[in-house]
């Protein structure tokens, strides 16, 4: 039986979304600059395509912020609460969310596939025996499932599009 589709949504409910699908992989960064911005030891990311999550009620209040690699995130906030239900990084921009898992009604549904930039996490963050674990990033191509990588490959085009856009 398929968990999905999954909803989440902000504190005050302005915000309701619906996942419809399993996300491409979910990242646990354990980055200074993830920690600064979230408040927190790390940020869990389910990383899906845009047009996978759907925006139940009223859409989000995007914000432009800075980041680490000097190409700057957009966080998606309500614009009511201020809490933050996904980032569209300068990556791929709006073709992918990076969902905050923690605002998912079940967030227990969605581990961390993958911890990165552990170089910088928090010492007393202890990982779990056997995770997947990377100093800094990871090359997608050792890492993510064939389905992962298909799924991808068709949002290139729309990534493309949207750095030549820029």
């Amino acid at each position: 039986m398929s968990l999905y589709p999954f909803d989440g949504g902000c504190g005050c409910k302005t915000i309701r979304y619906r996942m419809t699908c399993a996300p491409l992989i979910v990242h646990c960064c354990h980055c200074r600059w993830c920690q600064r911005e979230s408040g927190a030891s790390f940020a869990l990311n389910a990383m899906i395509e845009s047009d996978r999550v759907l925006c139940l009620n009223a859409e989000p209040q995007l914000i432009d912020t800075p980041s680490r690699s000097g190409r700057g995130q957009q966080i998606a906030r309500c614009p009511h609460c201020k809490v933050a239900v996904w980032s569209h990084y300068a990556g791929s921009g709006p073709v992918t969310r990076f969902v905050r898992v923690g605002t998912l009604d079940n967030p227990d549904a969605l581990p961390p596939d993958v911890h990165i930039f552990t170089a910088s996490k928090q010492p007393w963050v202890v990982l779990p025996t056997g995770a997947r674990a990377f100093d800094e990033f990871y090359n997608p191509g050792a890492v993510w499932s064939p389905e992962t990588l298909e799924r991808f490959d068709k949002l290139k085009p729309r990534i493309e599009a949207y750095k030549a856009a820029k």
